[in-house]
């Protein structure tokens, strides 16, 4: 595996349509990859608006199945096309009545390699989520990619330091954290809670953030896509609030090995102490 992985992630502004917003997303991929980018990932549900910002049974047709939907087929045939690997959130339909938001993790190759479900669904006002999604039921698995070990945790995961350990004790360099969150009490959260796992875990993190506004609510999502690396350091600047944009950072996995060794927070936890942190 390369020690420096050239990575990329997305922030857009949702288009109208689901064949123009994948188009579009595409067109980001292959300027990436012309910059020289391994790996790539997209916003949450990124082929569709956050309808979770209204109750709407309607909203239902968003879903596809996954990996043999049209979404992660096309994105596979990107991912060969640019020789990147490719994180790819969707909204999941897995039988009647099953329907997940998810994560197709896609090697360099086209390979489909797994997806991630999210575990932590909201229910409050702009975010009901519980209205369309049930819990994840995958684990928290990290795919062996041809940049590195990736895994994926999806927006209001962030908020459970549970599964971000949970990735790290599984072996992560590298998470995508796929999100759509607006202004207001999030977004002093958001330049805290992801640097704050990043040291926790010492690995890297991608936040990718929507941005704009959509014309199913009063969300305004801030953007402020960032990379993070394992000390809690920004990689680069931060996005913009406002504007869609591509990042493509070097991110250094030699430095994970550096940080565990200097804080040694994998040999000093005490799992035999948090029994009690598992109960109901």
């Amino acid at each position: 595996m390369p020690d420096v992985v050239r990575a990329a992630l997305v922030q857009a502004t949702w288009t109208g349509d689901t064949e123009s917003m994948i188009a579009k997303h595409e067109e980001h991929a292959r300027e990436a990859a012309r910059q020289g980018a391994r790996i790539i990932g997209f916003q949450e549900v990124f082929n569709a608006p956050y309808f979770c910002q209204v109750q709407d049974p309607g909203h239902y047709r968003w879903a596809e199945p996954v990996p043999d939907g049209p979404t992660i087929h096309r994105m596979s045939r990107l991912a060969r096309e640019t020789g990147m690997v490719v994180v790819a959130p969707v909204f999941e339909v897995a039988g009647a009545g099953f329907y997940y938001n998810t994560a197709a993790v896609i090697d360099a190759d086209g390979t489909v390699l797994g997806t991630y479900r999210k575990h932590h669904i909201p229910q409050l006002a702009g975010f009901w989520e519980k209205f369309y999604f049930r819990p994840g039921n995958l684990g928290w698995p990290v795919f062996e990619t041809a940049v590195g070990r990736v895994g994926v945790s999806i927006c209001y995961d962030r908020h459970f330091p549970e599964g971000w350990r949970a990735l790290g004790l599984a072996g992560a360099q590298l998470v995508y954290n796929p999100s759509a969150t607006s202004r207001g009490l999030s977004a002093h959260l958001w330049r805290l809670e992801q640097p704050a796992a990043a040291v926790a875990n010492a690995y890297y993190i991608a936040a990718i953030n929507r941005v704009g506004t959509e014309d199913l609510g009063d969300n305004d999502f801030y953007g402020t896509s960032y990379f993070v690396d394992p000390r809690g350091q920004f990689v680069g600047e931060v996005a913009s609030d406002t504007e869609e944009e591509l990042l493509v950072r070097d991110l250094d996995l030699g430095l994970i090995d550096e940080v565990r060794q200097q804080w040694a927070f994998y040999r000093d936890r005490r799992p035999d102490a948090y029994e009690g942190l598992v109960r109901p």
